[in-house]
């Protein structure tokens, strides 16, 4: 940005060159330029603005869209009886009291992990003991740990 020395001095060029009747004309058009390009800049910044909230929302459209689906398959998968499904080949035919009691369509239970990173022979001793206290089954020494 020009400071005010320099602008004095950029005024008295433009005066000596252009000449004081000429000046007003010159200011003139210049303050209707610099006008239609906020405007312009203005027009620009919204419609861009407004594109991107229109993306932005059919974004959203297209994930509920995905998601009404996404339930609509699982109500679809949760009314088809179990006995229409086709049994394993590696599994036994249920027995006549299990085919009678509807199946309950509840999320698999998942039990906390005791530690999920393997640690030395004296924090093992220490997860025993949390472990303990926590009702939770003790951690093997040989079984491999989940990482």
């Amino acid at each position: 940005m020009l400071s005010i020395p320099h602008m004095i001095v950029v005024f008295i060029v433009v005066l000596v060159v252009f000449g004081p009747q000429k000046l007003p004309e010159l200011a003139r058009g210049l303050g209707k330029l610099m006008a239609e390009f906020r405007k312009a800049s203005t027009d620009f910044r919204s419609a861009f603005e407004e594109e991107m909230r229109d993306l932005e929302r059919q974004a959203m459209l297209a994930e509920r869209k995905k998601a009404a689906e996404a339930a609509a398959a699982i109500a679809a998968a949760q009314t088809v009886e179990p006995a229409a499904l086709p049994a394993p080949a590696s599994t036994e035919t249920a027995t006549a009291e299990t085919a009678r009691e509807p199946q309950a369509s509840e999320a698999p239970v998942l039990s906390p992990v005791a530690e999920s990173v393997a640690r030395s022979s004296e924090d093992a001793a220490e997860s025993k003991v949390e472990a303990a206290a926590a009702n939770l089954p003790e951690p093997s020494q040989d079984a491999p740990r989940p990482t």
